[in-house]
């Protein structure tokens, strides 16, 4: 078990920085929708929808390459050669997004406010010149400055976006001839988030600015061709992947079965806002990631991996069973972090996302099969059979059902990209994985939520919907313990209160 000691110790640092840094932002929720109306929140998810496309283009799979090169080559070599590759390109792609604002803007449907374009090419800029330097800390083992960087990001974001939508209009309207009055204007909301964005990202890299200055000027053309030929397939599969994401947005906006643009925003901003409810699942799989990569890639020359890599997945899984039922059965508490309630109408999708996002955090587990024997390519492969379905399920049925679609393209792309990496995965680089175990976790997990669900609808009191919920959420937690005693007594910190 010490490889998952191991991990869980990562995890718990980079997982721990994600999680805080990405549930602060998630408090910015509540805030957003009580400022925006769902028109306007729907126009900032759909440019936050379009910014990961322009991630994977920026970033080009660099960082996962940066890992996989760091372990087989000189590390000094591979972080100048990765770095100073990043940089020139960065330049060159935001020139290039500033020049082409304009068309975008009638792509995204955000024409009264082409600058929005020009504010998120240089917030992705700023993210992209941070993906080495982060990296760097997560390589030479640094969580503590990791963490403290994130999580002093997101606090600088918080207070811009305050600042920007509470303090000025309200300096505004106690003095209209103050300096706030020349440069303020109260219709430009959305870009004072992104503004915010911008803000955050510009000291983050100050703060990352010893590892940023000490990249050396030396690039390895050999070592240069080889990451590029390793991470290309990583662009397809990330821009797919980002289609699965996001891309439903912007589609949303395109083809909801309503009468103006206006109407179909606020569409967008309803499944948007419902959409952050599946965050906690997310966060897990987020935090699983950052410490899991570097994590899989050293394991990788140990004789037991395979066996480590399926106890990962064992606690991996059990994890987000249980934040399943946490977030589906307790949705009359999470609601209230959407402080509009003409949005809770989108409430349905919550459970079909959670679930999604679940087969996605497996998705990643699985990965390591392609990614430890230089297959990305596969990962590409995969990725695409997902973005089809989403294409085609969102394509056929927004107009008829708008975001319910969406929410079930997304399950549907998730669930067969699960699939598919599991059944090639175990011919190319067989792991023990206990599968039918997990699968009957996952079954027993959504059949608690319907019999929820059924004593809900027979009995409508608020009481008892939590009452039972808890009483649920209970007897699954005793049935893993009797399940899985022998294995939870081996965990770290945990393990020694499981008699």
């Amino acid at each position: 078990m010490s490889g998952i000691k191991k991990l869980a110790g990562q995890t718990m640092w980079y997982g721990v920085s994600s999680i805080a840094a990405r549930f602060i932002n998630y408090l910015l929720t509540p805030y957003l929708t009580f400022k925006f109306t769902e028109a306007q929140y729907g126009e900032m998810s759909i440019v936050y929808s379009f910014i990961p496309f322009m991630n994977v283009v920026f970033t080009y799979g660099m960082e996962t390459a940066f890992f996989r090169f760091a372990n087989h080559a000189d590390k000094k070599n591979v972080f100048n050669t990765t770095g100073l590759s990043l940089i020139g390109t960065t330049v060159l792609f935001t020139f290039a997004l500033i020049l082409l604002q304009h068309p975008l803007s009638v792509l995204l449907q955000v024409t009264t406010h082409p600058e929005y374009l020009s504010l998120s090419a240089a917030l992705i800029a700023l993210d992209a010149l941070c993906i080495i330097p982060f990296a760097k800390l997560r390589q030479d083992g640094r969580p503590k400055k990791f963490a403290f960087i994130k999580l002093g990001g997101i606090l600088i974001n918080m207070f811009s976006v305050y600042f920007f939508l509470s303090i000025c209009p309200r300096m505004l309207a106690n003095d209209p001839a103050s300096w706030v009055g020349r440069y303020f204007d109260p219709n430009w909301a959305v870009g004072y988030v992104l503004l915010a964005n911008v803000i955050q990202n510009a000291i983050t890299l100050l703060l990352l600015s010893k590892e940023m200055f000490s990249i050396e000027w030396k690039i390895d053309k050999k070592l240069w061709r080889e990451m590029m030929l390793y991470g290309i397939p990583l662009i397809l599969a990330g821009f797919a992947g980002m289609i699965n994401e996001t891309f439903d947005r912007i589609m949303l906006g395109w083809w909801a079965p309503v009468a103006s643009v206006d109407a179909a925003k606020a569409q967008v901003g309803i499944y948007s806002a419902c959409y952050k409810l599946s965050i906690l699942i997310s966060l897990a799989v987020q935090a699983f990631r950052m410490g899991a990569e570097p994590f899989f890639f050293k394991q990788s020359t140990e004789e037991n991996a395979p066996k480590v890599y399926a106890r990962v997945m064992k606690f991996f899984v059990i994890t987000l069973c249980f934040m399943f039922l946490m977030v589906s059965m307790y949705l009359d508490i999470w609601k209230l972090f959407i402080r509009n309630p003409k949005m809770w109408v989108g409430l349905k999708v919550v459970p079909i996302l959670l679930l999604a996002n679940m087969f996605l955090g497996i998705y990643y587990n699985l990965s390591v099969w392609y990614k430890l024997g230089n297959k990305t390519i596969a990962g590409a492969y995969i990725t695409l059979i997902g973005a089809a379905i989403t294409l085609a399920i969102n394509w056929v049925f927004i107009p008829y059902f708008s975001y319910m679609a969406c929410a079930w393209a997304t399950f549907a792309c998730y669930g067969s990209m699960m699939v598919v990496s599991y059944l090639w995965g175990q011919k190319e680089y067989r792991i023990p994985y206990a599968t039918k175990k997990l699968v009957a976790y996952i079954v027993i997990v959504v059949m608690l939520f319907f019999i929820h669900q059924g004593a809900v609808y027979f009995l409508q009191a608020k009481w008892f919907s939590l009452s039972f919920a808890t009483l649920l959420l209970a007897l699954f937690s005793w049935f893993i313990l009797l399940i899985e005693r022998k294995e939870l007594q081996k965990l770290p910190v945990v393990g020694k209160y499981i008699k």
